[in-house]
C-alpha cells in the first residue's frame, strides 16, 4: 500500500494492466452479482434529479422496483447500493441493438442531458473504496468477468491507475493523481514494476 494524500493505495493500480472491453464483456459487471452498487449518501439526489430526464429510458421491471423501493436500498451489510432488478440487474442498466448493457444515467450525463455522471462507485470499477478508521483504502477488486479487461489492459500495457484517470480524478482531484503518476514513475524506476 502506498500513502497518497489521505489515502491508502494499493500497489495493484500501479502493477495491473486493465481497459474493460465492452466488445467482449458487454457491460455484465451491470447486471452481475448479489447486490447494486454501492451508493455515496450525497449521490441520492442527484440520481432522484437525474431520474426526470431518464425515467422512459428505464426498463419497465427497473422503474416498477424504483417505485417501490427507490432508486437505492440497504443490502445486507447494511451498505447503500443501487436498486436491481429480479435480484440482478442494475435498474439504470439497459441494452443496445448489440446486446451490450449501458448505463441510462451515464449516457444521459455523456449526451449533456444531466449533470449526475453515475455512481462513483460504478465510474472507478473495478476499483473500490473502503473508508477503515477515517482512511480510505483504494482496492483492485479482482473478479473474473472481467478477464476480458485484464487481457486488453495487458495488450494495451494500459496501468489499471490509468485506465481510471478521469474517475480517479473525479473523487479525488487533479493533485491526487498526480502524485499516483509520480508513484508510479518511482516505483518504475526502483524497479518494482515491469
Amino acid at each position: 500500500m502506498l500513502e497518497i494524500q489521505d489515502t491508502l493505495v494499493s500497489l495493484d493500480l500501479f502493477s495491473q494492466h486493465f481497459c474493460c472491453d465492452l466488445s467482449v464483456c458487454k457491460g455484465c459487471c451491470c447486471v452481475e452479482g448479489d447486490a447494486g452498487a454501492p451508493v455515496e449518501e450525497e449521490e441520492i439526489a442527484e440520481i432522484e434529479e437525474a431520474m426526470e430526464v431518464v425515467w422512459d429510458e428505464l426498463t419497465p421491471e427497473a422503474r416498477e422496483v424504483i417505485n417501490q423501493q427507490g432508486v437505492v436500498y440497504s443490502d445486507p451489510s447494511g451498505e447503500l447500493v443501487t436498486s436491481i432488478v429480479n435480484d440482478k440487474d442494475c435498474v439504470f442498466a439497459n441494452h443496445d441493438a448489440d446486446g451490450a448493457c449501458f448505463c441510462v444515467l451515464d449516457r444521459a450525463y455523456r449526451e449533456g442531458r444531466t449533470k449526475f455522471q453515475k455512481p462513483i462507485s460504478c465510474h472507478l470499477y473495478p476499483v473500490r473504496l473502503k473508508n477503515v478508521a477515517g482512511t480510505i483504502g483504494v482496492n483492485y477488486d479482482k473478479w473474473d468477468i472481467c478477464r476480458c479487461g485484464v487481457e486488453l489492459g495487458c495488450k494495451l500495457s494500459l496501468p489499471l491507475y490509468r485506465f481510471l484517470k478521469e474517475p480517479l480524478i473525479r473523487r479525488f482531484g487533479q493533485a491526487w493523481w498526480d502524485e499516483c503518476d509520480l508513484a508510479y514513475g518511482e516505483l518504475k524506476k526502483a524497479g518494482y514494476l515491469d
